[in-house]
């Protein structure tokens, strides 16, 4: 399945695409949970509040009350550091997913301009870029990232900024994402090819999503040739 017309650009999302942390993320905001409100979060719970949302919105969720910046940012940090201190755990295991280094290696062989355009925080993303040696691939002072002022997905800022600093349209960009929030926001940010990621088994489901062009089991699934204009290399 490809688009009609070769696209320009890609966009990742990073947790869950990049690199595959939903266990993590389950851990780190099950436990922050419990310290909160002395009760850990359902799984039904985390698919809803949690997965592909801002950090603030699920504190606010937790809490059960608007809350303000400062408020928020402590919160954010006491949560992430938990989750962090979990990546580290892994040790070798604490990489790219499956395909990722391929796809990159080819964007940048062939000059595809790509970004990132997370939930995550700076100072996630700091330490992505430290551990992960994302600086290899981006151009990293140009990933769009929570900040505190731009609205999270759903809302389609992100997306919206991260094709800005590649200087595309978002029509001309592929965004790869494997949450129901991040779909919204690619659909409302008006991208030109919407790539799902999840396991085979949920395709079926991933693919009726409104917006949803493709849905792929890992990055090993896209070649650069198959939908972008190639140059270089």
């Amino acid at each position: 399945m490809k688009p009609d017309q070769k696209l320009k650009g890609l966009i990742f999302d990073f947790n869950g695409v990049l690199f595959w942390d939903d266990q993590l993320q389950r851990d780190s905001w099950r436990a922050f949970a419990a310290k909160l409100r002395k009760q850990p979060l359902s799984d039904a719970e985390i698919d809803i509040h949690v997965h592909g949302r801002n950090g603030k919105y699920t504190l606010e969720y937790l809490l059960g009350y608007p809350i303000g910046t400062e408020e928020s940012a402590d919160f954010i940090e006491q949560k992430e550091s938990i989750y962090r201190q979990m990546c580290l755990n892994l040790n070798g295991d604490f990489r790219l997913s499956p395909g990722a280094i391929l796809l990159l290696d080819d964007l940048v062989k062939h000059k595809i301009p790509h970004n990132i355009a997370t939930a995550s925080g700076k100072k996630n993303v700091d330490f992505f870029i430290q551990h992960l040696n994302l600086g290899s691939w981006f151009e990293t002072e140009k990933i769009m990232f929570d900040n505190g002022q731009i609205p999270g997905k759903p809302a389609p800022d992100l997306y919206l900024g991260a094709a800005e600093k590649l200087d595309l349209s978002p029509v001309d960009c592929m965004v790869i994402e494997d949450s129901h929030s991040g779909i919204q926001a690619a659909r409302a940010a008006g991208i030109g090819w919407v790539v799902a990621l999840g396991p085979e088994r949920t395709h079926p489901k991933l693919a009726k999503l409104s917006g949803v062009d493709q849905a792929i089991e890992s990055l090993r699934e896209i070649v650069c040739q198959d939908f972008f204009e190639v140059t270089g290399g």
